[in-house]
């Protein structure tokens, strides 16, 4: 179980340890001893510490260097990196990027028009991204900024069960812009759009079984049988048998 760590050369010459001090790399007299189980041991000398680890087929692991003396534990250091390893990619899987999306409205929209952009923001509501929201004013209409205000407040009510409103409608030039913010979080809607499309494939391959198991049933069911001709059938009625 004895390990040398590994360490990378620099340009100078010179090497960077990339890992805690293990085994022979901890040069301190003495240090605070913990055991495999946490329990603490106490201060002992880093050679009695090191005598140790090797009867127990461990590593000694510096886990606070700043101590005085610093803290060591008796660990499996490959074990260790490798359970130090899965969390880190566990939480790389669930580390959710922002991502905000852009919707862009004129002030005097059609019903049409403001239905189908309404639709693509609920749609990314729901999957977690937030919306910014742009009124385009033109010519005249930068006159009138109560429409463009009007049209923000009418879609935050209209998806207000999806998301808040997390920046107020404000004027920028020729643009005024909100910020809806999605009640679920990333990582939530992403669960549920998972969990949605897996129980849509369950109920499809379930379907898929149901017909499967039909189609046997009526290839393997009961086969009409032919009607078995009796003696007297195969014969003249007029010959007496």
């Amino acid at each position: 179980m004895w390990r040398k760590p590994f360490s990378i050369c620099t340009s100078s010459g010179g090497h960077i340890s990339t890992e805690l001090r293990i085994n022979d790399r901890i040069r301190v007299p003495e240090v605070r001893l913990v055991g495999p189980n946490g329990e603490t041991v106490g201060i002992v000398p880093t050679n009695d510490a090191l005598r140790l680890a090797q009867e127990a087929d461990l590593d000694l692991v510096e886990i606070a260097p700043q101590g005085k003396p610093p803290v060591c534990k008796l660990m499996d250091y490959g074990k260790f990196k490798y359970e130090n390893a899965q969390k880190a990619r566990e939480a790389r899987r669930n580390q959710t990027n922002v991502i905000i999306k852009e919707m862009k409205l004129r002030p005097k929209i059609d019903a049409h028009d403001y239905e189908t952009k309404k639709g693509h923001v609920v749609r990314f509501l729901k999957a977690g991204d937030k919306v910014k929201i742009t009124i385009m004013f033109r010519g005249r209409e930068q006159h009138r900024p109560e429409l463009g205000f009007r049209l923000l407040q009418r879609l935050a009510a209209d998806v207000e069960e999806l998301g808040f409103i997390e920046s107020s409608p404000k004027q920028d030039g020729r643009n005024m812009i909100m910020v809806l913010g999605p009640h679920k979080k990333k990582a939530d809607a992403k669960a549920e759009v998972k969990a949605a499309k897996d129980a849509a494939a369950a109920d499809l391959a379930a379907d898929r079984a149901d017909e499967v198991a039909e189609r046997k049933a009526a290839q393997t069911g009961p086969v009409a049988q032919k009607k078995e001709r009796r003696r007297s059938e195969n014969l003249d009625a007029d010959i007496d048998v």
